[in-house]
C-alpha cells in the first residue's frame, strides 16, 4: 500500500510540474502579442507565429472602422474550428495574391463578437460598406469560389 502512494504522488508532482511548465511557457509565447490580452487559449498562441494569422483585427478596431464609415473585409474564424484550420491557409493567401485586405477576428478571444456581429457559425467573411454589412459568406468553400467571391467584393468598394 506504501508502494502506491509513493508512485501516486510522484505521478501527481509530475503532472503538476508539467502543468506548470505548459503555463509557464504560454504565458511567456502570449507576452506582448497582437491580441493586448494578458492571457490567451492555447489554440490562439499556437498561430502567433503563423504567417496565415497576421491581419487580426480588435474588436475597437472594428468598432472605429464600421463608425469611419470604411469599407473592410472581416474573416470571423476560430482556432480551434476544423473549417477554420483549413479555409485560412486558402484564403489569406488567395486575398493577398487579389491585394484584398481581410482583416482576421478571433471569436475564440473575442466571444463578444458572436452576438455583435449576428456570427452562427466559422469561418464567416463579411464584407461592410458605409459602416454597414452588405455581404456575407459562411461556411468553407473553394479557392475559386473565394477568389469570385473577393474580386467581387473588391469592385464594390
Amino acid at each position: 500500500m506504501k508502494k502506491i502512494l509513493i508512485f501516486g504522488s510522484i505521478i501527481l508532482v509530475l503532472f503538476g510540474t508539467l502543468a506548470f511548465v505548459t503555463s509557464y511557457q504560454n504565458k511567456q509565447k502570449a507576452e506582448g502579442n497582437m491580441y493586448n490580452k494578458a492571457s490567451l487559449d492555447p489554440a490562439t498562441i499556437s498561430l502567433l507565429d503563423d504567417a496565415n494569422y497576421q491581419n487580426i483585427i480588435l474588436p475597437e478596431e472594428l468598432e472605429t472602422k464600421l463608425e469611419k464609415k470604411e469599407d473592410t473585409i472581416v474573416y470571423f474564424f476560430s482556432p480551434k474550428c476544423d473549417h477554420c484550420i483549413a479555409t485560412t491557409p486558402v484564403l489569406m493567401p488567395l486575398a493577398n495574391d487579389l491585394d484584398v485586405e481581410v482583416k482576421q477576428f478571433n471569436l475564440l478571444e473575442f466571444e463578444d463578437g458572436w452576438r455583435d456581429y449576428n456570427i452562427t457559425g466559422t469561418p464567416t467573411l463579411v464584407h461592410f460598406q458605409d459602416g454597414e454589412e452588405v455581404a456575407r459568406s459562411e461556411g468553407s468553400n473553394t479557392e475559386e469560389a473565394f477568389r469570385e467571391l473577393l474580386e467581387e467584393w473588391k469592385q464594390g468598394e
